[in-house]
C-alpha cells in the first residue's frame, strides 16, 4: 500500500467520521426543538438550558450507541477470521490428502506398467 492511498484512506474515515457527528449533532438539535415545544411554558433561558442538556445527552447516547457498534463488529471479524483460518487449514489438509492419493494411485498405475 503506498503512502498516497493510505493517507486518503484516513482522510476519507476521518471526514466520514465529521459527517457522522455532525449529523449526529443535528438530529439531537431537531430532537430538542422538538421537545421543547411541547414545553411551551418554559422561559427562554429554561429552553435554551434544555436543548442545550437534550442535545449533549442525544450526542453522548449516539457515541456509545457508536462505541457498542466498533466493538460487535471487532467482535465479528475475529470470529471470522477465525472461521476462516479454520476453512483454510482444513481445505489445506483436504488438498494433502488428495495429492497424497492421486500419487499413491499413479505410483501403483506405474508399478502395472513396470
Amino acid at each position: 500500500m503506498d503512502e498516497r492511498g493510505a493517507d486518503a484512506r484516513a482522510l476519507v474515515r476521518d471526514l466520514e467520521g465529521l459527517l457522522l457527528v455532525e449529523a449526529a449533532r443535528a438530529e439531537g438539535r431537531a430532537a430538542a426543538e422538538r421537545f421543547a415545544d411541547r414545553l411551551p411554558w418554559l422561559t427562554d433561558g429554561q429552553r435554551e438550558d434544555l436543548e442545550r442538556h437534550y442535545r449533549e445527552e442525544h450526542l453522548l447516547l449516539a457515541r456509545r450507541a457508536w462505541d457498542r457498534t466498533a466493538a460487535r463488529s471487532r467482535e465479528l471479524r475475529a470470529e471470522y477470521e477465525e472461521a476462516y483460518r479454520v476453512l483454510q487449514r482444513r481445505t489445506f489438509a483436504w488438498c494433502l490428502v488428495g495429492a497424497v492419493l492421486f500419487m499413491g494411485a499413479v505410483l501403483e498405475l506405474s508399478r502395472g506398467w513396470g
